[in-house]
């Protein structure tokens, strides 16, 4: 006799209509013991000012410019970018085994804060919003530059995650090609929406609303919640409930709700485990190609990389890296995880 399938116990498959994959879900293994790899706290008690850190207010960086003292948010461009804003001739291999294709581009980082202590959920509302008006303005002034064609808002927060300094800060990377998974996301946003004249993500967060187990967190203007599809532990995906297409169309309200969501969800990480969050986190919206992009809506993924405990990181090996990327706690209980916790931070308490 055949036992009846739970999504709660048993293995299964879903399907990410973003980029067009599955994954594999194993909820068995979620009780399995822990012998792998711990790592170390990372110390918390940081200074508002650090002499050393050449990201703070008045300091000198490591290519000898010094930073003026801002107060607030402060950008300046990458002194070690990936991509240089120089155009090239080229004639080389455009076809083939061998192929490349130069990349022109711009990178900036964006200090968020001259108070080296702080991280975002840490931070108030009205500073968050003035970070959300700083990627805004970025957003439309990279944007207006022929060849920019797209413009990717990112922070990477905790050494976990690679970042080198813990200075509250992220990146911009504007350049001339579509990005791969961003190309991959809006071949799969663009055939949806010329089949169902409506954004993939119109139809979906209206499900997830009326489903309600995977929303984490929401307000006027945005829902947080974990994919259907989310192949991290922790991930988590915010999107915008009026279909907007870029950062730009925000009006005055979306952005301060933006701010408000984004406190309000890294507060929750850092709940979850009490100790600053690690994440990989990025804006998607339209490309700045000059092309009409209707299929495009307004969205930004959460990375964490935990596991169990602060110490305890998920690492996608083996199988991940060899067929798909596999999670053993469903998307359904970390949400309900995440949605339980306060949304005041644990150091208040």
């Amino acid at each position: 006799m055949n036992t009846s399938f739970d999504p709660k116990k048993h293995p299964h498959r879903r399907y990410n209509p973003l980029l067009d994959e599955w994954l594999l879900v194993s909820p068995q293994r979620a009780n399995r013991p822990w012998q792998g790899q711990r790592e170390e706290s990372a110390e918390e008690n940081r200074p508002e000012y650090d002499p050393d850190c050449y990201l703070c207010s008045g300091n000198i960086r490591a290519n000898g410019d010094r930073n003026p003292e801002y107060k607030g948010t402060y950008v300046f461009n990458n002194d070690f970018g990936a991509l240089l804003n120089e155009e090239v001739e080229f004639s080389g291999n455009h076809s083939g085994f061998f192929t490349l294709l130069p990349e022109r581009g711009i990178n900036r980082v964006v200090c968020f804060s001259e108070n080296h202590s702080l991280t975002l959920p840490e931070m108030s509302v009205e500073h968050i919003k003035n970070v959300v008006d700083v990627w805004q303005e970025q957003f439309n002034e990279l944007s207006a530059l022929d060849h920019i064609n797209y413009v990717q808002i990112f922070e990477n927060k905790g050494s976990i995650m690679g970042c080198s300094n813990p200075h509250p800060h992220g990146q911009i990377w504007a350049q001339s090609s579509i990005p791969a998974m961003v190309q991959k996301t809006q071949d799969q946003l663009k055939s949806y929406f010329e089949k169902n004249k409506r954004t993939l993500l119109e139809d979906y967060l209206e499900q997830e609303i009326t489903a309600g187990e995977r929303i984490v967190t929401e307000n006027e203007h945005f829902a947080a919640l974990v994919p259907f599809w989310a192949s991290w532990p922790y991930e988590t995906m915010m999107i915008s409930k009026q279909k907007r297409e870029n950062i730009a169309a925000f009006s005055e309200a979306e952005k301060e709700s933006f701010a408000a969501i984004l406190k309000d969800l890294t507060t929750i990480y850092d709940n979850l485990f009490e100790t600053s969050f690690p994440y990989s986190a990025g804006i998607h919206q339209s490309p700045t190609d000059g092309k009409e992009h209707p299929e495009w809506h307004f969205h930004m993924h959460f990375y964490p990389p935990l596991l169990r405990s602060a110490e305890v990181k998920k690492f996608m090996v083996g199988y991940e890296m060899l067929a798909e990327p596999q999670r053993d706690i469903t998307p359904e209980q970390s949400a309900a995880i995440l949605r339980n916790l306060s949304t005041i931070h644990y150091k208040k308490k």
